[in-house]
């Protein structure tokens, strides 16, 4: 089942964010800021965030999602992370396919991903190609010396 995020799935999303070893603190701490802003500032347009839930209810994935500013059509894919003993099961599909779904329907034209080209995000950049997204740009040594931004796009008639 995929839903909003309520306050009660903070702590959980937040363990699985660290619970995926992929995030550094700095990065959790962003995505935290994300998630705050979200629950506490209902009125705010500029981020939404989903969970996906497990056969048992508990909190399996979750993505933070908004239309990037300035743009006509264009959405950013923030944040998604699905908790290491629930990977492989489709969880991290479900949300994007949704959020295509939801771009769609809100007439979007582009959904933008932003990755790291460093090794242990190959797995990632792979899913994202998987589902029909392809390299749009990168721009070398962004996070620092070796680790190029990479962003993948996907455009929607």
């Amino acid at each position: 089942m995929l839903r909003p995020m309520e306050k009660t799935d903070r702590q959980p999303v937040l363990e699985l964010i660290r619970a995926t070893g992929f995030f550094t603190p700095d990065e959790v701490k962003v995505a935290e800021e994300l998630i705050d802003i979200y629950l506490n500032q209902p009125e705010q347009r500029d981020y939404f965030v989903v969970v996906v839930e497990n056969e048992k209810g508990q909190v399996a994935g979750y993505m933070t999602y908004g239309p990037t500013p300035l743009t006509e059509g264009t959405w950013d894919l923030y944040w998604i992370a699905v908790s290491p003993s629930e990977q492989g099961k489709g969880y991290g599909q479900e949300l994007v396919r949704w959020l295509e779904e939801e771009v769609k329907r809100k007439k979007g034209r582009l959904i933008l991903i932003e990755t790291s080209s460093q090794p242990k995000y190959e797995p990632t950049r792979k899913f994202y190609e998987k589902l029909g997204y392809a390299e749009v740009a990168r721009i070398p040594d962004f996070y620092r010396p070796g680790d190029d931004r990479v962003i993948f796009g996907k455009y929607f008639s």
